[in-house]
């Protein structure tokens, strides 16, 4: 655990002095709130409680699902390589970057729902916190599978298989808009991926619905998301720490 405390420790100074970093990251679900929330508002397809949610999802895809970054380039500058001699065992190795990343997904996402409050968000806070909790469960899936796809994949094709998945990832999660106008196709698809149910559930979130079918949903499948990423990533650190 202390070992765990002082790498997480070490990653979140990193991150929090690289400011343009944290900002660039949740710049686009920041973009979709400001220029596409008022017109999404209007249109009569949903409400502020709807958009936000989904928005958290992408803000999750975009910042935690590029994690692989920074493990990338420690790899190529040998970070990684001097890492393979400490007794820290490679669990603490990934968990510590996990945690560094939903800290700094949580900080985004508290920023993006304080921008949705201005602009006419109303969600209860229990609701909020709760979105908050679920939110940061979701990025540990996410974080850890983009952590394995580092070490998997060749260095220059991380990020364009990445930020390929992304887009597609989120248009099938309905963040932008409920899979409820989706014909019966694309409905199907979308319910494969676990993004569908967490969107889903931080909608009841807000709405106030904590016995809803939809959240029940969308924290098992988040929570197995999580399982599953966490369990992968670790057994990838260990192969590549062998």
């Amino acid at each position: 655990m202390t070992a765990l405390a002082a790498l997480t420790g070490h990653y979140l100074r990193v991150s929090f002095t690289n400011k343009f970093s944290l900002v660039f990251s949740a710049l686009q679900p920041f973009l979709y709130l400001v220029l596409f929330g008022p017109l999404f508002d209007r249109s009569g397809v949903g409400s502020w409680a709807v958009l936000v949610p989904g928005l958290l999802v992408q803000l999750g895809l975009t910042s935690a699902g590029m994690a692989g970054f920074t493990i990338v380039f420690d790899q190529r500058f040998g970070v990684l390589e001097r890492l393979r001699v400490t007794p820290v065992s490679r669990v603490t190795l990934l968990l510590g970057r996990v945690l560094r990343d939903s800290v700094v997904l949580l900080v985004q996402a508290v920023a993006i729902i304080v921008a949705g409050y201005a602009l006419g968000l109303r969600a209860p806070i229990a609701g909020v916190l709760g979105a908050l909790l679920l939110t940061t469960v979701l990025s540990v899936g996410m974080a850890s599978l983009s952590y394995t796809a580092a070490l998997t994949l060749r260095q220059e094709l991380f990020a364009p298989v990445m930020s390929t998945l992304v887009v597609p990832l989120m248009l099938l999660s309905g963040a932008l808009l409920p899979m409820s106008l989706a014909p019966a196709w694309l409905d199907v698809v979308s319910r494969l991926t676990p993004f569908r149910y967490a969107v889903e559930g931080l909608r009841a979130l807000f709405a106030g619905s904590y016995a809803s079918s939809a959240l029940v949903w969308g924290v098992v499948v988040s929570l197995a998301f999580a399982v599953l990423g966490v369990t992968l990533g670790t057994r990838r650190f260990q192969r590549e720490n062998a």
